[in-house]
């Protein structure tokens, strides 16, 4: 399908595109499990003696976290037996005596991609992109492009699909891992029952996961915002928004009500809702009340509750595989994590094979001890790993796939 670094030359000066997006405090770069990953990647192509040249961004225009790269050369060394050398530059003399600079068992984090114009115009094919002075003065400079950044798979910016049109191009362990774990529901073959747990916000996401998969999955289990629509669509006073709080509810349900009840009446018991929920009383404690007890929405939702718990684990328990895409809950609090932490808890002591993915969840499993080792794989992507699962394209893998 691809070529990996089990096919690269020996010896190669190589331009690596990674994603080190993290969060920023005070202008530097926070660690994260991205860093630790692509490690992996990098470390193994200096051992093998190459020049690795890599590449990254961070942040957007007008954020706080648009910042340099410079701190986050810090934070990948410190996952590597080397340094890593950096360049305020991308692509300019700087940039460029830099790279020349770089021998091999040396790596070199060149500026951050997104201060590059080139870089995001989204309007361009790849074609377009392997045109523009970014992707023409750089390419010359490598012998060949490994992409690692699976979790910017989904992205058609310059460095994800320019590159790959002008020089051999390879996917990185990575890329590779991604793309086969988040796949796996969709290309293998289960004897026994599947199970996927849905959270997040945006209904119309879930929904095309749900569609996408409609064969391969026996049990849906929502919560977050979108099981909270989901109850609303079925007849329940709730997944509406109220004049405090966010506008979460309104606008996304009116976009989505008739694909809603429609997958209502379509997958009938296969979909679990919410038979509780759990939110923030007077006294700053958690409270839940059961959803047929209520009357009118006058608190914000922030979990499931025990009830709908004590329903879940018996899917999870009972399934030969389990897909967990968005939180039930707000996990960061932890008045709030119930939900979200013992599904995730019920996969752990399963048998079943599982992936843990979409945004933020599979740090669930770090924050709350639940053990690495007793998943099969959690994803450290957000929207390539949505994409992977409505079936939609990924423009990375696109770009590296060979004829």
């Amino acid at each position: 399908m691809f070529q990996t670094l089990d096919d690269l030359a020996p010896e190669q000066r190589l331009l690596v595109r990674l994603d080190l997006n993290a969060p920023v405090e005070d202008g530097r770069a926070q660690d994260n499990r991205r860093f630790e990953r692509h490690a992996e990647t990098v470390q193994e192509l200096l051992d093998a003696g190459h020049a690795v040249v890599m590449m990254a961004h961070q942040g957007r225009p007008g954020r706080d976290s648009f910042v340099s790269l410079s701190s986050h050369a810090e934070v990948l060394a410190s996952h590597l037996d080397r340094d890593v050398a950096f360049v305020d530059d991308v692509y300019g003399d700087d940039a460029l005596a830099a790279i020349e600079d770089t021998a091999g068992g040396e790596a070199l984090l060149l500026e951050n991609v997104r201060f590059l114009e080139d870089e995001e115009l989204g309007d361009r094919s790849p074609a377009e992109h392997a045109e523009s002075d970014f992707v023409r003065t750089l390419a010359p400079a490598f012998d060949a492009y490994v992409n690692d950044a699976y979790s910017a798979a989904h992205r058609a910016h310059a460095s994800i699909v320019g590159f790959p049109e002008v020089m051999d191009a390879y996917a990185g362990r990575v890329m590779v891992d991604e793309y086969e774990y988040n796949t796996s529901v969709e290309r293998r073959e289960f004897d026994g029952k599947v199970t996927m747990a849905l959270g997040g916000t945006k209904a119309e996401d879930v929904i095309a996961a749900m569609e996408h998969l409609d064969e391969k999955v026996d049990q849906f289990l929502l919560g977050g915002v979108v099981g909270e629509l989901f109850l609303r669509a079925a007849g329940y006073p709730v997944g509406h928004d109220l004049p405090e709080g966010p506008d979460l509810y309104d606008e996304n349900y009116e976009k989505n009500a008739e694909t809603i009840e429609r997958v209502l009446e379509e997958y009938g018991d296969r979909i679990a809702l919410a038979e509780d929920m759990a939110y923030e009383a007077d006294d700053g404690e958690r409270a839940e009340h059961d959803v047929d007890a209520i009357d009118e929405k006058s608190v914000s939702y922030m979990d499931v509750g025990h009830d709908t718990v004590e329903k879940y684990v018996p899917h999870v328990e009972e399934s030969e595989a389990v897909l967990v895409k968005g939180a039930l809950g707000v996990f960061e609090d932890e008045r709030f994590s119930y939900g979200t932490v013992e599904v995730l808890r019920a996969v752990a002591e399963s048998d079943c094979f599982s992936v843990v993915g979409g945004g933020d969840t599979s740090r669930t499993v770090e924050m709350y001890d639940l053990g690495r080792g007793n998943f099969d794989h959690l994803s450290i992507a957000g929207g390539a790993y949505l994409r992977a699962l409505t079936g939609e394209p990924l423009a990375a893998v696109e770009a590296l796939r060979q004829d």
